[in-house]
């Protein structure tokens, strides 16, 4: 680990030369590709420069111990030590969390789909809830959310809906929240007063760039249509709605939230582009099935992951045996801690499976 380490805290001295270099402003892509590595190698090499010096301290402290006779110093150096020796432990623990391989895609923009589930309207109005839980959530992070499609009833509640997530991190933090989520309560639309169980399906996709995922012309079918629902001007007024078809697949994308056709049409190849990306991860992660055993967040669609009980006000994250009841404020967006921990749980298996 430690010769990774004097390796990585050379690279990054090369990377602070390179960008000194005149002609390295010049190259957007360069700098830009060197920007990003120096991101992520500093906090490593900050640890590990802070773990030689706390071991520097250590080397000195037990020096003074040998060498000294005045008793007030002999204690100063041994708190000295002590807190050294504590801070090795944790920075050691860090680092090997530092050194944990990343995901790809974790720097990436989200695009994410609920889908209601078994329970008819109340599934539906239950989707409507959770997403407006990751508007909540997305507010906070600072994110930008724009809506790609979406499928409501009259009640208010949707179908389906599709959104895409711009923001620093975003797929390192939502990728946890694929899976099926279900709800126990009193449903509105049930009068007798007993508890229903219903549920919705999240998907989380990293957004995929067209260097990403090639898609031929020939494969795919443009269809231009009026807007039909809510929207604003020009809705059912001009042909701005976009429907995309993918014969390979067979996945249709249907975008009509923007009053520009061209608008719609990004929106709608934005998605399909996700689409197609996320196969070709499911398919790696499917050929590496017992290394997804042990992980949280494998984006298995079929995991029952969460349970929302609204009579005992509680939530349950079943991968991580995790309950909270603070379930009104889970569902206005407070989701960091389940977060948080899903992430911790995740490092811990991956730190296991490195040990075995």
């Amino acid at each position: 680990m430690f010769d990774r380490l004097e390796d990585l805290l050379i690279r990054l001295e090369e990377i602070l030369s390179e960008l000194q270099e005149p002609d390295v402003a010049n190259d957007q892509n360069r700098f830009r590709k060197l920007m990003k590595e120096q991101n992520d190698l500093t906090p490593i090499v900050e640890a590990y420069k802070e773990y030689k010096k706390c071991k520097e301290t250590v080397e000195d402290s037990l020096q003074m111990l040998d060498e000294e006779s005045d008793e007030e110093l002999r204690e100063l150096a041994k708190e000295e030590l002590s807190e050294a020796k504590a801070r090795i432990e944790e920075l050691e623990h860090e680092l090997k969390i530092l050194l944990l391989p990343k995901d790809p895609n974790d720097d990436k923009n989200v695009i994410v789909e609920i889908r209601a589930g078994a329970g008819g309207d109340e599934a539906a109005l239950f989707a409507a809830e959770i997403y407006r839980m990751y508007m909540h959530y997305a507010e906070s992070r600072r994110w930008k959310v724009e809506l790609v499609e979406c499928e409501e009833i009259g009640i208010g509640g949707m179908k389906n809906v599709t959104f895409m997530i711009t923001g620093n991190g975003a797929y390192s933090v939502m990728k946890y929240e694929s899976g099926v989520h279900r709800v126990q309560r009193v449903p509105e639309t049930e009068s007798g007063g007993r508890i229903h169980t219903s549920t919705i399906t999240v998907a989380v996709m990293p957004e995929a760039e067209e260097v990403d995922i090639q898609i031929d012309e020939k494969d795919i079918r443009i269809d231009v249509m009026r807007a039909s629902g809510n929207g604003g001007q020009c809705v059912n007024t001009t042909d701005s709605a976009v429907r995309l078809t993918h014969y390979p697949t067979g996945i249709v994308i249907y975008s009509q939230t923007e009053k520009s056709q061209l608008q719609n049409k990004d929106k709608a190849f934005a998605l399909l582009r996700a689409k197609l990306y996320d196969i070709e991860c499911q398919k790696r992660h499917d050929a590496e099935s017992e290394a997804r055993k042990s992980q949280i967040g494998t984006g298995d669609r079929s995991e029952k992951i969460r349970t929302y009980n609204f009579p005992q006000g509680r939530v349950t994250d079943h991968r991580i045996g995790l309950t909270l009841y603070k379930l009104d404020k889970i569902m206005n967006g407070d989701i960091q801690e389940i977060i948080d921990a899903c992430i911790a749980a995740d490092q811990a298996a991956k730190l296991a499976n490195m040990n075995e």
